[in-house]
């Protein structure tokens, strides 16, 4: 695998676009308005959905990533699976990732979604911690992408996708309870955490385990996965959604919420995930408790949220060509050790830049 096509040209796509030309992968760009900027790869303006161009560039690809809006992802799965590629996304939409399941039945390729930090880094450590136990009984995995001086009641910005947030605000969210995969509401088990003395509250939120559940049915009895918002913000977005209604105007809702907070440069990625269970007969309890702020990467500061979610995406892409991963069938981001995903050119800098 050396030849990659990158879908989307924003914040995270041209990042992982270019650390995956640093990491020596022949990297085309495809973007409807061309990126914002000179890159120092192939990249091509056009809309997908008004030209087959997509088919021309993958035919002559090994892999694709999509950096694209969930919606989009699954068509553009279809095509990768149609060519015989290597897919990757960053997607965290439950129904999307199914669908690209059941066609890795018959891939020729990799189908690898949910690559981004939650589903996808987040998991990788939370799997590698349930490895540490000898028996696990609980494993809880917090993530929360978040500005680092908020203002007003909501504590918020939208460097992420406005619609990514909606989605996984409103969709139901998969748990391992008791030892029974159970669907519960979204916004709901509210609890209180801090970080580094910084008092944090995390919901539920649809889409962050991935296929966790399923992999560790019958072997840990609780995993859940939550969002991490400053204190107030789940209330007020209880309040938005549901008792205004919104949650029936969802691309309305995502363009009032980021309306009123822009993304901000300066933000920081918490990472919050915990596991108990029994080590040589003895009850244990293993964390793995980070804040990721910017750093510069590629010649240009990069907000957390943007080299987290890229370098991801990017060491498991490595991993891949490098005989680390399977390159066949349906991956599961449990799968991907976290010592070699570690030790990529693109994964070290999780261990080595812009954590406290």
């Amino acid at each position: 695998m050396n030849r990659v096509v990158v879908l989307g040209l924003g914040k995270v796509g041209t990042l992982a676009a270019e650390l995956l030309h640093e990491a020596g992968f022949t990297v085309t760009a495809v973007d409807m308005n061309g990126g914002d900027r000179a890159l120092p790869f192939e990249t091509r303006a056009y809309d997908l959905a008004e030209t087959n161009q997509l088919e021309a560039d993958l035919q002559a690809a090994d892999a694709v990533l999509s950096c694209l809006p969930y919606h989009l992802n699954a068509a553009v799965a279809v095509l990768a699976h149609q060519v015989g590629l290597h897919y990757f996304d960053l997607t965290e939409d439950v129904p999307t990732t199914k669908a690209i399941r059941k066609m890795a039945k018959t891939s020729r390729g990799l189908m690898a979604p949910q690559c981004g930090l939650a589903p996808g880094f987040v998991g990788i450590v939370g799997a590698d911690l349930i490895g540490q136990f000898d028996d696990c009984r609980m494993c809880k995995m917090r993530v929360g992408a978040l500005p680092q001086h908020p203002t007003g009641l909501m504590g918020y910005s939208f460097n992420w996708s406005p619609e990514g947030v909606v989605n996984e605000y409103l969709n139901d969210c998969e748990v391992l309870e008791d030892g029974q995969i159970k669907v519960v509401s979204p916004m709901e088990w509210i609890e209180k955490l801090y970080i580094h003395g910084t008092e944090l509250e995390a919901f539920t939120t649809s889409g962050g385990l991935g296929t966790m559940c399923e992999t560790y049915l019958g072997r840990v009895p609780n995993i859940d996965y939550k969002t991490m918002r400053y204190p107030g913000h789940v209330a007020l977005m209880n309040f938005f959604f549901h008792e205004l209604l919104m949650r029936d105007r969802r691309q309305e809702a995502g363009e009032i919420l980021v309306n009123a907070k822009p993304p901000v440069e300066d933000d920081i990625v918490y990472v919050h995930v915990s596991a108990e269970g029994m080590i040589g007969g003895r009850l244990a309890r293993r964390e793995f408790v980070r804040g990721y702020k910017p750093i510069s990467l590629a010649g240009q500061r990069r907000t957390a949220i943007a080299w987290t979610t890229a370098c991801s995406v990017v060491g498991v892409i490595e991993l891949v060509r490098d005989g680390g991963l399977p390159g066949l069938g349906f991956l599961k981001q449990e799968d991907v050790p976290l010592a070699g995903f570690l030790e990529t050119r693109t994964g070290r800098i999780y261990a080595q830049e812009g954590a406290f």
